[in-house]
């Protein structure tokens, strides 16, 4: 909501609703890619403690410095420690989830490379648009390919964290795929310890 809101206005105080969302939620990914293999109903407290600071440190810088630069790095920050524990997991504990681990990360990646080539070369771009057929416009529109790969990139890492979560606390997680082309993941029963 606070994106499409941002993208309607182009208001600073819209802005803030689509970017600081952005850090709230990597936070609880950061949490739960940490949490993912203790035991069931325990909670870090400290690991808690520190994104709920992180997230009102850059809350209130965010407010008083109004720099986007400053919101991307903290947001890189974040995404970079979901990058190293994930590729941990699927180094180290779980090496068969590499295909849905790193289609995850190579989705987002595309996606952020896309939006920087928009912001690098935005009025080039423009002027493109304006010389070739709308269809072939409309595919060069990469900010909001920014937007449709980083949610499918995010889509498929909540899948990933699902799956180790729940691979831990044995389940049995399958992912099944709807018509042949949406990942979602099927749980088995438990297995007897």
């Amino acid at each position: 909501m606070g994106s499409w809101c941002f993208h309607m206005t182009l208001k600073y105080e819209m802005q803030l609703l689509d970017e600081l969302p952005m850090i709230y939620s990597c936070c609880i990914f950061v949490y739960c890619m940490f949490e993912c293999f203790k035991t069931k109903n325990s909670v870090n407290y400290h690991l808690l403690f520190t994104l709920v600071l992180f997230s009102l440190i850059v809350t209130t810088v965010y407010l008083k410095v109004k720099e986007p630069v400053f919101h991307q790095v903290m947001y890189g920050m974040l995404v970079f420690t979901l990058v190293v524990r994930s590729i941990y997991i699927v180094t180290w504990v779980y090496p068969w989830l590499r295909g849905l681990g790193y289609t995850s990360l190579g989705v987002f990646l595309l996606g952020f490379l896309l939006w920087n080539i928009d912001n690098i070369f935005c009025d080039s771009l423009r002027n493109f648009r304006k010389k070739v057929p709308p269809i072939i416009a409309v595919t060069t529109q990469f900010h909001a390919w920014w937007h449709i790969l980083t949610g499918l990139g995010s889509y498929l890492h909540i899948l990933f964290s699902l799956y180790t979560r729940t691979l831990y606390l044995r389940y049995r997680p399958k992912v099944k795929f709807l018509f042949g082309i949406w990942p979602v993941i099927l749980f088995e029963p438990l297995r007897k310890q």
